[in-house]
């Protein structure tokens, strides 16, 4: 065995007791873990913005100036867009997405935000989830932030009103200029300050408010566990971090946790 994978499993074992000792463990996902499904990321090499170039950055505001228009747009999209709808229809959960909801089983991880809209931490069978940049499977009132599933939403007559409120409808997908929806935003905040230990998983925690939260956690003295392929700009404030994919890492922590439980 090569002295990179003997400290490897030394880090593995310690990031398990790390989970161990902790009293509130939670995670923060990102593109990196959506990759390993099938999905590109948006920027980078391969992106699929770095391809076809970035949405306009103020994409709500160009959505409330116009919200039927958004709309045919969303039903009969073109170009990137249409793309995106393909790839997002085709994936499937990976064994990093599984890994979570095993952590959460086992009564370990206590509390998940991701920055994906891919759904598929959902389909896996996270529970205690927050989707902060919203799930491209919803619909979401801009009003009163119900959400329903895009195939209950009638779409007779655009924009679709809430039935709720009767505010106007969108994607639950947050657009550029679009404030984080509230009752999401709060989650991360509640959960944030119970939370002594932070795993960070394909992410390079650069996109905020989402990177604030495992920062506030080691700013208070708690755990950051970082996984990922490459360094990042938080590997310096990381306790351990794990080099390689969520697919391949979070089994081996997952059985290791198992292992030292016994």
């Amino acid at each position: 065995m090569s002295q990179s994978a003997i400290n490897q499993d030394e880090a593995i074992h310690r990031a398990a007791q790390t989970l161990l000792s902790a009293r509130y463990v939670m995670a923060l996902t990102g593109a990196g873990i959506s990759v390993e499904s099938g999905i590109p990321p948006f920027r980078g090499p391969g992106g699929l913005w770095t391809k076809y170039g970035e949405p306009p950055m103020n994409g709500y505001q160009i959505f409330l100036q116009d919200p039927k228009k958004a709309w045919e747009e969303r039903l009969s999209p073109k170009g990137p867009s249409k793309i995106i709808w393909e790839t997002l229809g085709t994936a499937e959960p990976n064994l990093g997405h599984s890994a979570f909801v095993e952590l959460e089983n086992m009564g370990i991880l206590r509390g998940l935000i991701t920055q994906n809209v891919d759904n598929l931490h959902r389909r896996a069978g996270s529970r205690n989830l927050v989707e902060i940049h919203g799930n491209y499977t919803l619909i979401r009132c801009i009003e009163c932030n119900s959400r329903f599933p895009a195939a209950e939403v009638p779409l007779h007559k655009l924009p679709p009103h809430c039935p709720q409120c009767a505010g106007i409808l969108k994607s639950d997908t947050v657009s550029f200029g679009e404030p984080i929806p509230p009752d999401a935003l709060e989650k991360c905040f509640s959960e944030t300050q119970l939370c002594d230990c932070f795993i960070v998983a394909g992410t390079s925690a650069t996109v905020y408010p989402a990177a604030s939260f495992p920062l506030a956690v080691r700013e208070k003295g708690g755990a950051l566990i970082e996984v990922n392929l490459y360094e990042s700009e938080i590997t310096p404030l990381c306790t351990l971090s794990l080099r390689g994919s969520s697919a391949e890492i979070l089994p081996k922590l997952v059985q290791a946790t198992k292992e030292l439980r016994q």
